[in-house]
């Protein structure tokens, strides 16, 4: 990477760090606090599901924002209602209103991600898109395990401390974007595919990235409750957490790699599968600390390297006038599922007590293993023509970053899709995002 390139990527990627550090935490801390004053598992499943419903809102409208007050105004917008909402829950308590602080932080977080997302679209083409998003989630999971790690420190400082530290970071997140030498990016609006036209163009992707949105929205949410109740304190909480998130760091690229080589369908199968065994490990055999941070860390490896696997899997059998609202799409679906999550997960929680969150991750991987097989005697084995790409949670944005040079070429030399709904091809060319 060019030093110039690195230039004009370095503000958005160290707002990003700053902002990640404090956001990072706040989930968890989020939890812990309505553990702590005794609310049941249904109730920190409304507050958590509050944040996603704002991602998901923010995903579909926020560009319409940026583009009418530009970029630079709306990451100082999203930022300052990012460090207004953390510093209001932690001035007064209250869980009606934390729904409300957390939906408003969520729809403000996902906009952060849109500005900071096209910003590095504009930093450089299609052909160092891959090295862009590989530094896009090298910071965000790094202020995510640093954030996590140090969360029992900054909790030690006080009660009021954590929400201060992560206030005051959302705030300081401002500087590198209005003092480093800056271009204003530009943001094209796309229309994601409709949910008939993503099921035509694969069912397996978008129950991959369904399922994956449950299980990655609970490890946020609710493992950090889990833990509580176990009797962990804060420290170890945040440390347990860090390692979950570690291994969805340091797995995605052994995935992905294992997933172009090998049927994704076959890697997909075999990761829920894993993931439910990874589960019910956790309930059924006693652990020691060292061997529950060990289970964490495949666990998160495995949970967070669904989404890539799938999207890679969609992205197989889309033509390419179709990739970037595929993959917005495919985000959408992953959003509407952890908005769910918490609201679906934290019943079976109330039911069977804290093991009822890896009761909850066995059936839900087992449906995906069950739904991935019956999928396998639908349609023969085929090859892998789009290189995986690893991925976090996105904006819409983010979609375009996925669009590399590579993936676009072996979209264009794949042949045509063919429609899970009619049984027929799929024209190469027709509307410009839409299967029929």
């Amino acid at each position: 990477m060019t030093p110039r390139l690195l230039a004009m990527a370095l503000a958005p990627l160290l707002g990003l760090f700053i902002v990640a550090l404090g956001n990072g935490f706040l989930s968890s801390l989020t939890t812990l606090r309505l553990g702590a004053a005794g609310e049941s598992a249904t109730m920190i499943g409304i507050v958590s599901s509050a944040y996603f419903a704002g991602l998901t809102l923010g995903a579909i409208f926020n560009d319409r924002l940026i583009l009418r007050i530009g970029h630079i105004r709306a990451y100082s917008s999203f930022a300052s209602l990012i460090a207004a909402t953390i510093l209001l829950q932690g001035l007064f308590y209250d869980t009606w209103g934390w729904v409300v602080l957390r939906l408003i932080n969520g729809w403000a977080t996902v906009g952060v991600f849109l500005v900071i997302e096209s910003w590095l679209l504009l930093a450089g083409d299609a052909k160092i898109r891959g090295r862009l998003l590989a530094l896009y989630m090298i910071v965000l999971y790094g202020a995510g395990v640093l954030g996590q790690a140090f969360l029992g420190k900054i909790t030690g400082l006080g009660d009021t401390a954590p929400f201060m530290v992560a206030g005051m970071l959302a705030t300081l997140s401002v500087l590198p974007i209005v003092i480093l030498p800056r271009v204003s990016p530009l943001l094209e609006q796309v229309e994601p595919l409709k949910p008939r036209a993503l099921l035509g163009v694969s069912p397996t992707g978008l129950v991959g990235c369904f399922g994956s949105g449950i299980t990655i929205a609970a490890i946020y949410t609710l493992l950090p409750l889990y833990l509580q109740r176990i009797g962990l304190n804060v420290g170890e909480v945040g440390s347990m957490m860090a390692w979950t998130i570690l291994g969805a760091m340091l797995l995605q690229y052994p995935v992905g790699r294992w997933s172009d080589r090998k049927d994704r369908l076959q890697v997909l199968t075999v990761l829920c599968a894993a993931c439910t065994v990874l589960s019910l490990v956790i309930v059924l055999v006693p652990l020691s600390s060292a061997m529950l941070a060990a289970m964490l860390f495949l666990l998160g490896g495995g949970v967070f390297a669904l989404y890539p696997v799938a999207v890679s899997h969609a992205a197989d059998r889309a033509p390419v006038e179709t990739l970037v609202p595929m993959i917005q799409g495919m985000l959408l679906i992953n959003s509407l599922g952890s908005a769910m999550s918490p609201l679906l997960i934290s019943p079976a929680m109330n039911a069977h007590g804290e093991t009822g969150l890896f009761w909850a991750f066995a059936l839900v991987n087992l449906a995906m293993v069950t739904f991935f097989f019956w999928r396998r005697g639908k349609r023969p084995v085929p090859a892998n023509p789009a290189p995986f790409a690893a991925a976090a949670t996105f904006s819409p944005t983010g979609a375009e970053l996925r669009v590399t040079e590579d993936l676009r070429q072996a979209a264009q030399e794949h042949p045509p899709m063919v429609d899970a709904l009619s049984g027929e091809a799929a024209p190469p060319t027709g509307s410009r995002y839409e299967v029929s």
